[in-house]
């Protein structure tokens, strides 16, 4: 599950990230560990990726057809997105921080906000983040 982040000058809220050898730009957020609801799961990525805390979240969007894993070609991908509000303000962009529970040299993970466009489109990595900024245009 992923969050749509916009502030008051029509940018989005993006994160790059390397993990394990790959690099990619994606919507902030990520998977929903066992015994955990989706809008729990949300409320922890926002609050370990990005030190916040989100005020609302609303159904944006699923992806309802087959998406293979980019990681892992045998797993199927379902991704949520909510639109989220939070205090901007308390963003801290342009840091790169190392990644929750990785141990591997030269990983990171950084936003930076990013104007609302189909440059945004290019700049995502994973084809349902792609459609989805379609969705937001």
């Amino acid at each position: 599950m992923y969050g749509i982040v916009v502030n008051e000058k029509h940018e989005v809220l993006v994160s790059h990230e390397r993990r394990g050898g790959y690099e990619f730009t994606k919507f902030p957020g990520g998977g929903v560990e066992l015994g955990e609801g989706i809008l729990d799961a949300l409320h922890r990525e926002f609050n370990e990726e990005l030190d916040a805390v989100i005020e609302t979240a609303t159904f944006f969007y699923v992806n309802e057809y087959f998406q293979a894993s980019i990681f892992k070609s045998s797993d199927q991908v379902i991704s949520f997105y909510y639109r989220v509000t939070l205090d901007t303000t308390t963003i801290k962009t342009g840091i790169s921080n190392l990644p929750l529970g990785t141990t591997e040299v030269g990983d990171y993970e950084r936003v930076s906000w990013v104007p609302i466009s189909l440059d945004l489109q290019a700049l995502m990595t994973f084809p349902i983040d792609k459609f989805v900024v379609t969705k937001m245009l």
